[in-house]
């Protein structure tokens, strides 16, 4: 354990040996003006940025300077201004980021501190929010359950992968593979144009055709059903599914398709056993973003839906549609305060955590595919 330990710390203080002897040669072999240039402009977008944070007025003056200096520096010194200021946004990016879900975190705590339950003697944040179903901001007892929210964004999530995941795969397949080039030049642009209808007007078009037909047809009370709300979501989707799947199946290189079909496949075999696999880490990206988008999806769940926090019975019917997690915020963050506020944010939270699970298992997904077609060992 110790030399494994010894080897490990070797290992750093080698990288920081490296990187720091990188650093020490980038700087005897720039010209000094162009690091002066670049060090007033880092530095001052530095001093920009924490003004911004802490909502000083005083915040344009060094942002002012970073522009001068950044202008001067790109009519000298382009290629390094650029590569500092490329390296300087990417960093802003991932602070800002970082503070965003800090922020969430640190103001949902007061609602978890709230929903505390003692197992065992052991006081569990937030635990009350999973083991119990009532959500009551106003009636005693106050309560903050995020079950039936929980339960309504599974239920629309799972019906809208249902509708996008095998009809967007399956369009992607026919463009890519099986469409004449005038039909794939006429239809790739019209999904996309798809893509960028914004989501209340796919809301808008269930709210006022789509409820009214399921109440009659169906007698339910005015309509919200989370059957339908998965499939408008599912609707909304498939553009992005289609677009991203179709991109990764026409990367497929030519010659590993025509090797098949050398050696007698046919083209549905070919599509099968070849290009899907060979694409099925981007393939599955598009399906993730697809589901991903069904999970934060906002105004068509909130406009189509009842808002009512509960659960329907049974609870595999999709024929009522009360709440989902987006939905409870946007109808009740502009009134909430206090400890309600905090509980909008652990909605929050949950959503954040769901979809971050999601990309580790999109990036798990791919590693595993890139080493079964580079025929690595795992």
């Amino acid at each position: 354990m110790d030399s494994f330990t010894d080897t490990e710390v070797g290992g750093w203080e080698a990288r920081a040996e490296r990187y720091s002897g990188r650093v020490r040669t980038f700087i005897t072999e720039t010209d000094p003006g162009a690091l002066a240039v670049v060090a007033l402009s880092m530095g001052s977008l530095l001093l920009a940025f924490a003004g911004f944070l802490s909502a000083s007025p005083l915040a344009a003056v060094p942002f002012g300077v970073f522009v001068l200096s950044t202008g001067y520096g790109w009519v000298r010194h382009q290629a390094l201004i650029a590569r500092a200021v490329t390296f300087a946004m990417t960093t802003v990016t991932l602070v800002t980021l970082g503070l965003i879900i800090a922020f969430i975190f640190v103001e949902s705590a007061a609602a978890f501190r709230y929903e505390s339950v003692t197992v065992f003697g052991v006081s569990v944040p937030g635990l009350g929010m999973f083991v119990q179903t009532r959500w009551d901001a106003v009636s005693d007892p106050v309560r903050y359950s995020l079950v039936p929210m929980i339960h309504g964004t599974a239920m629309v999530t799972a019906i809208a992968t249902l509708v996008a995941a095998p009809l967007g795969v399956a369009a992607a397949l026919f463009i890519s593979e099986i469409a004449p080039p005038a039909v794939r030049e006429a239809v790739k642009p019209g999904i996309e144009v798809l893509a960028g209808i914004p989501s209340i007007v796919y809301g808008f078009i269930g709210f006022t055709i789509i409820n009214p037909w399921a109440g009659e047809e169906f007698a339910l009370n005015g309509g919200s059903t989370y059957l339908f709300v998965g499939i408008v979501v599912g609707l909304m989707a498939l553009p992005t599914v289609v677009s991203v799947a179709e991109d990764a199946l026409t990367s497929v290189p030519d010659s590993m398709k025509d090797g098949s079909l050398a050696l007698g496949a046919t083209e549905w075999q070919s599509m099968t056993s070849i290009t899907l696999p060979a694409a099925f880490s981007g393939v599955s990206a598009a399906v993730l973003l697809g589901v991903g988008r069904a999970i934060g999806e906002t105004m068509a769940a909130t406009v189509m839906l009842a808002g009512v926090q509960k659960i329907p019975e049974p609870i595999t019917n999709v024929f009522y549609g009360y709440e989902t997690l987006t939905s409870l915020i946007a109808a009740n963050y502009g009134n909430a305060s206090g400890t309600q506020e905090s509980a909008l944010f652990a909605a929050g939270v949950v959503l954040f955590v769901t979809v971050l699970s999601l990309s580790v298992a999109s990036q798990y997904i791919e590693a595993r595919m890139r080493q079964r077609l580079g025929g690595e060992r795992t």
